[in-house]
């Protein structure tokens, strides 16, 4: 626990010292812009002040300095006098050709920046207008930019800190079953032992069928565990027997209540299965319609073929689920159930999609009237 709590206190560290930096940057780069800003403000001045130079000295005048000022001026400006524009510096021909255009991009500026006054003479003067320049507006950006990066890259360190959390969850799930199936293999032996002596002393045969029928149960739950986390053996089966097989297991042993219907082609057809793992997957399908239903409704498999593709429906009559859970319903953990732990479904898509290459969804639900899950699997070739 006290190790636990020491990663917690470090992951909050790392995060508030990541927004500490992050905002220090924005703060500097904000006051990098605003102290470009206030030199452009200057450098416009200075070209205003050349500009009224060159237009009230004599011509005699050394003009060298304000007209090297006017010149190294890369900043679009619009001078106007008394709504009149007089003259534009550094805009495309484009817009100083089309006079919408060019009042547009004028409104443009007076939005930017304050007009520096210009007094030519007694009673007349000058506006000057002028924008940001490219330097400036590029700085504009770099925040939003810097902001993408960080949100990149905190999704990556989100989705690596996911993954290792997940895949040390499939490790420790995967250790637990072999080790349940370890524990369940002892007293089982010890089960087939009883089993034998009770065949010897000639006890009732319909006992000890159904008896023996429970052991080969164990010893097929058993064999179940011990795949999780290993690679399993594929066998090409007739997906329509074993189905049935899983389908009439259950069926002798729920209640009544329930009423069930196998639909499927008479002829065989062959998918490349694992038959304890297919098993697992109907029954836990199964199971939970039945919990869906409280144990009391309407069960229906269907098996369709469409070409290359086979359908296994599991139809029930049950609660169903929102749209909004039709994804969060394999998620471990996600269970609807007062009891239970939430691994069923997610254990199933596991199965079907990463150990048969198949698919699984909710392929339609409606609240109260009932859900059809839905498992796709290839035909072997």
């Amino acid at each position: 626990m006290q190790f636990s709590d020491r990663r917690n206190t470090t992951r909050w560290i790392i995060i508030i010292t990541s927004f500490v930096i992050v905002s220090l940057i924005l703060w500097n780069t904000y006051s990098f812009f605003q102290i470009f800003k206030q030199e452009e403000r200057v450098k416009m001045q200075h070209w205003a002040l050349s500009q009224k130079k060159i237009n009230t000295d004599d011509l005699d005048a050394d003009l060298e300095l304000p007209l090297q000022i006017i010149q190294t001026a890369n900043i679009p400006i619009i001078v106007t006098e008394k709504d009149s524009i007089i003259n534009k510096i550094n805009i495309d021909d484009d817009i100083v050709n089309d006079k919408t255009k060019l009042r547009d991009f004028l409104q443009r500026l007076k939005n930017q920046n304050d007009p520096i006054v210009m007094k030519i003479s007694e009673g007349r003067t000058h506006n000057l207008y002028y924008g940001d320049s490219s330097l400036l507006n590029k700085l504009k950006y770099y925040p939003i930019a810097l902001l993408f990066i960080i949100f990149l890259f905190g999704a990556v360190v989100y989705n690596f800190y996911k993954s290792t959390k997940m895949a040390t969850q499939n490790k420790l799930w995967a250790g637990m079953a072999k080790e349940t199936a370890h524990q369940i293999g002892t007293p089982l032996s010890s089960l087939i032992g009883w089993l034998e002596i009770m065949k010897a002393d000639n006890v009732d045969e319909t006992t000890v069928s159904e008896i023996e029928k429970d052991i080969n149960r164990l010893q097929t739950i058993t064999e179940r565990f011990s795949k999780i986390g290993s690679e399993p053996v594929l066998e090409t089966k007739d997906i329509v027997e074993e189905t049935r097989n899983s389908f009439d297991y259950l069926k002798s042993r729920f209640s009544k209540q329930v009423d069930f219907t196998f639909s499927a082609p008479k002829n065989p057809i062959l998918v490349s299965i694992n038959p304890a793992l297919h098993s697992w997957t109907i029954e836990n399908l199964m199971k939970n319609a039945i919990d869906a239903m409280k144990g009391r409704g309407k069960l229906k498999i269907l098996i369709e073929k469409e070409g290359q593709n086979i359908k296994i429906n599991v139809i029930d009559s049950g609660k169903g689920i929102p749209k909004n859970q039709y994804r969060r319903v394999f998620e471990p953990g996600f269970t609807t159930k007062k009891r239970g732990w939430g691994l069923g479904l997610s254990l199933t898509k596991r199965i079907v999609e990463e150990y048969h290459n198949g698919k699984i969804k909710v392929a339609h639900s409606e609240i109260d009237k009932g859900t059809t899950m839905q498992i796709l699997y290839k035909k072997a070739k």
